[in-house]
């Protein structure tokens, strides 16, 4: 159940107040064997000849079969009669078979929903497991692997016979949020709390590839506490506005665990500070006291509010180094100084004021951003966001109720969606939640998915025999304490259809060992549906390959939908920890676009072996861009994207591409295992005058290693001799 905040409002309703008692006992049935497209009526684009009609795709001889004609696409559809849950598709192909093709149901024939989708498929019998509800299906076929047409033996179509997994009720008063989570209210113990709270981080410090994943979160009130965030915990207030929840005390990041440099008494090193968050909480210091948040990539500081610091610190105040960070939808009174952070990204955030900068500072729809310049100080400064959506969260109402609320599409905007009042948006009831807590399995995951729940995944490390599947338009699937994915059988993590309004958030996807084609898929390849209304939106959402273990992957974020909205990802493969090595976590995409008009807010990209971003769409655009090479290079005839080029671009547009935008985007490399290695280029794009380019700037990391030019043939050597290169704009 969506309600819209502003009709709660205006009926003198807390959100919570029309939403409570959703909740009911749901049932999702096992997948029986029973083929229900057995002899039911069949059409199609079209047929060879008479001797293969559509009929004989379901008539359960395996001797008839239908053959369309010689050219794409084609689709064979089958009314089952009446509208059933669909939990396996069986597909037995004759030579003539479908490389790519997709499957959907539709209760109409007119509005069709996608449940599976392939552009490898191998042809033979397949047996697709899937989940989706009509009353209609249609196989699409759009590219053929022979020069004949698309042939089918039989198709055999499986629904639910009655004894499936259940799908617990959520009690939106008293929800079971697993092991991990802990809540607390204005009643509850400040010793027991602080004491929790220095538990998680003593027990997560130093825990960069552990397994623990917590969440800490606060009901409406006043608390005082002392919050050391750690690795693989969240912290965030439960009210529908960050001053609901004050802190007395801090929220903070020190960088004061890893050795830098050769010194092993210098622990000032913040380079490595990953995967933690802060959300929807105001936290007041005491008096004179800065904060600190010293940070690097994966470390959200999001829907905050900062009160009686003078200022925050987002290195450890000395000369360590740090490479963060964002800050999204957050008010700071005080000064925030950045020190050595390399580079940094602020959208819709409002500041005292700034001080400092390296190489890449970069405010979107910021109020208090200091003035555009760039280089030296490198600011680039873009007045105001062109479309967004901020970050969907849990909340907690006046009527005991937990709701999750999601914000609305913002247009040209400047400052927080929080701060001049309540923001536009919409509450989702718990109870239209299924929460998945650690253990659950896939099937579960689906079937809720396919009933129509939104999917709260509680802390935890979940490994997943199958892609989940995301097939309803708006659907929330929002993780809590970095919630983490792995795909063990080298399947996707999370795909979502080409559907309006999904937003995916919170969620760490660690490739598996055996290689997937892509950890998370956005929309079928081929897409073509506009979703400019309501676009799916990414939200703090981390792609890993190795460190924590062997990991594989040939994409970690594929994005074939138009309008998609990324607010905060980090696309990681990893130069150090476990399963690291050039022929060990093989990885050669971190992003994809194939979609048109993508936006990108906060893209941190690192370590892949081809194109780290590859942008296929027309009309994208990006706001701040940090990347990496990859330090493992073994030689140079290992990394070379052809025609004489070295290495591969750290952001290539692709030269079919018309229309194209980026501001503040950089690139470093630090070949430490072979620093004879040379990178051609940090930016390749076609030269026209729709693509466009702002603030860049490229990076010889100590002089270990060559980048020869910025973008394209342009901006010159970094090497040891000039470590950073800028230019201003291009063409």
């Amino acid at each position: 159940m969506v309600v819209p905040l502003i009709a709660l409002v205006a009926a003198g309703l807390g959100a919570g107040d029309a939403v409570a008692g959703a909740q009911q006992q749901d049932q999702v049935l096992a997948c029986g064997t029973a083929n229900a497209v057995l002899n039911r009526p069949a059409t199609a684009s079209s047929s060879e000849n008479g001797g293969v009609p559509a009929s004989a795709a379901v008539d359960g001889n395996a001797g008839t079969r239908w053959g369309s004609a010689f050219s794409d696409p084609q689709w064979l559809q089958i009314d089952l009669g009446s509208s059933v849950s669909v939990c396996q598709v069986g597909l037995t192909w004759e030579t003539a078979y479908g490389k790519a093709f997709r499957i959907e149901v539709s209760d109409n024939a007119a509005a069709w929903t996608e449940i599976y989708s392939t552009t490898t498929g191998t042809g033979g019998a397949q047996t697709l497991d899937v989940a989706g509800t009509g009353r209609y299906l249609r196989i699409t076929g759009t590219q053929r692997a022979t020069g004949y047409g698309y042939s089918l033996w039989e198709v055999a179509v499986r629904t639910s016979d009655g004894t499936g997994p259940v799908i617990p009720p959520t009690d939106p008063r008293n929800p079971d949020f697993g092991p991990n989570v802990f809540v607390y209210g204005p009643g509850s113990s400040q010793t027991d709390m602080q004491n929790k709270l220095n538990q998680i981080a003593t027990e997560t410090h130093t825990n960069q590839f552990g397994t623990q994943r917590y969440a800490v979160l606060w009901k409406p009130g006043t608390y005082t506490a002392d919050v050391n965030l750690g690795f693989y915990t969240q912290v965030a207030g439960l009210g529908l506005s960050p001053d609901d929840v004050n802190l007395n005390g801090h929220v903070r990041v020190e960088a004061d665990w890893l050795q830098q440099g050769d010194n092993p008494n210098n622990k000032g090193n913040a380079t490595q500070n990953f995967w933690r968050s802060a959300e929807n909480l105001s936290v007041t210091t005491p008096a004179g006291q800065i904060e600190r948040w010293a940070v690097s990539q994966a470390a959200p500081y999001r829907r905050m509010h900062l009160k009686g610091a003078p200022e925050v610190q987002l290195w450890n105040g000395g000369d360590g180094w740090a490479s963060g960070g964002l800050f999204a939808d957050s008010k700071i009174d005080g000064r925030v100084v950045s020190g050595s952070q390399q580079q940094w990204f602020s959208r819709n955030s409002e500041f005292g004021s700034w001080a400092g900068s390296v190489w890449n500072m970069v405010f979107v729809g910021t109020n208090g951003a200091p003035a555009q310049n760039f280089p030296n100080p490198s600011h680039t400064v873009v007045g105001q966001t062109p479309k967004v959506r901020e970050k969907p969260f849990l909340y907690f109402d006046a009527a005991g109720n937990y709701n999750v609320f999601v914000p609305a599409l913002r247009n040209n905007s400047t400052g927080t969606s929080w701060s001049q009042g309540q923001a536009a948006g919409s509450s989702i009831s718990l109870a239209d939640f299924y929460v998945v807590k650690p253990g659950a399995s896939v099937d579960t995951i689906n079937a809720a998915l396919a009933q129509g729940k939104h999917l709260l995944i509680t802390p935890g490390v979940y490994h997943l025999s199958d892609t989940i599947r995301v097939t309803r338009p708006n659907t929330v699937v929002l993780g809590l304490g970095l919630a983490t994915l792995i795909p063990d059988t080298g399947k996707a993590a999370i795909s979502v259809a080409d559907v309006d309004g999904v937003k995916l958030a919170g969620v760490l996807v660690d490739a598996g060992p055996v290689n997937s084609p892509s950890l998370i898929e956005i929309g079928a390849v081929g897409s073509t549906a506009s979703h400019a209304a309501n676009p799916t939106s990414l939200h703090d959402v981390f792609a890993r390959v190795g460190g924590a273990h062997i990991g594989k992957v040939s994409i970690s974020v594929r994005v074939n939908s138009n309008d998609v909205i990324g607010d905060h990802l980090w696309l990681w493969r990893g130069d150090h920890g476990d399963g690291v090595g050039w022929n060990v976590n093989t990885a050669a995409n971190g992003l994809v676009v194939n979609g048109n008009n993508v936006t990108m807010y906060g893209l941190f990209v690192e370590h892949y072996q081809e194109y780290e971003t590859l942008w296929n769409g027309n009309g994208g655009r990006t706001y701040f861009y940090q990347n990496e090479f990859p330090y493992d290079v073994p030689d140079q005839a290992s990394w070379s994207s052809g025609g004489g080029t070295q290495g591969w671009a750290a952001y290539k547009v692709a030269n079919s591409v018309t229309t194209h935008e980026a501001w503040g985007v950089g690139s470093y490399c630090f070949f430490s295992p072979n620093n004879s290695i040379v990178a051609s280029r940090s930016f390749d794009v076609p030269d026209t005058p729709g693509v466009r380019f702002h603030d860049l700037v490229s990076v010889s990391l100590g002089g270990v290693g060559t980048i020869s030019n910025v973008i394209n043939n342009t901006g010159g050597v970094a090497n040891a001799a000039n470590q950073q290169r800028y230019v201003v704009s291009y063409p």
